[in-house]
């Protein structure tokens, strides 16, 4: 994906930016005043806290150089994960505010309005392994990239066509699919009762089963529940069409509720 820029972001971009000298030097007699005056407070906190006199200034210098590294990697263009800037950003900024509190605090000790008492020789003992332990995982994360690659996964084999599938690099030539049989529509297993558009349709069926039925039972007029499997009609329909073959009298009623039932689909016109 190609980007394109503005002939005035072109032009922003060809010519380099002239050096302001007086925001230079001031920023330097900023910097000086500042790093002399913290480290003037941090080392006399040192000392309030039971450092010896010659190793007090090795607190205000772990402080603001952790503070001053931190920072470079925060806003560095050369700090590519992300995970790298964000800690860099918390480790800058938790560093700049104890060296505030460092230095509010010997400043408070040294006026008289806070003694010195077993917090304070704690929180500055602890300064020098914290700052060593948060520079050594700071180190860890600016080698990071920008993105961590995903793993990549192998070819993962098909059940119907093995191993070798379109496009998984094994160079194989693809093995077609087997189709497979998609079944009826209606259904798996279904079967849909036959449809007798008239009386003479069904009664012909009929018929032909009650002919089968004597042909393979020695003669024996087809029963009830035979013709009700073989046609697949409801049991009072079946009761009536056998009636109809054997020609014998239906009882009162026995027509009406065989033709009740929903096996008898007529047609129309």
């Amino acid at each position: 994906m190609t980007t394109t820029s503005s002939p005035e972001t072109v032009a922003a971009q060809a010519i380099p930016a002239e050096r302001d000298w007086w925001v230079i030097t001031g920023m330097a007699v900023s910097a000086a005043s500042a790093a002399v005056a913290s480290f003037s407070g941090l080392d006399g906190l040192a000392v309030q806290a039971g450092w010896p006199p010659r190793l007090a200034w090795l607190l205000p210098l772990t402080v603001d150089a952790h503070a001053m590294t931190s920072a470079r990697v925060w806003l560095a263009a050369t700090t590519r994960a992300p995970s790298a800037r964000r800690f860099a950003r918390a480790n800058a900024l938790a560093a700049i505010c104890a060296s505030i509190a460092g230095n509010a605090t010997y400043h408070a000790i040294h006026t008289g309005l806070l003694t010195v008492a077993w917090p304070i020789v704690v929180l500055v003992g602890a300064v020098p392994a914290a700052v060593l332990g948060l520079t050594a995982h700071l180190h860890a994360l600016r080698g990071l990239p920008a993105r961590q690659p995903a793993p990549v996964a192998g070819p993962v084999p098909d059940p119907l066509t093995g191993p070798a599938l379109p496009g998984d690099g094994s160079g194989a030539p693809p093995v077609p699919r087997p189709k497979r049989d998609a079944g009826p529509r209606s259904g798996a297993g279904t079967k849909r009762r036959p449809r007798y558009r008239t009386e003479d349709d069904l009664m012909t069926a009929a018929r032909a089963a009650d002919a089968r039925y004597r042909q393979a039972n020695d003669g024996r007029p087809i029963t009830r529940d035979a013709l009700r499997a073989a046609l697949r009609i409801s049991g009072p329909r079946a009761t009536h069409v056998r009636r109809a073959l054997a020609g014998e009298p239906e009882p009162a009623g026995a027509r009406a509720e065989a033709l009740g039932t929903a096996d008898l689909v007529v047609s129309q016109p």
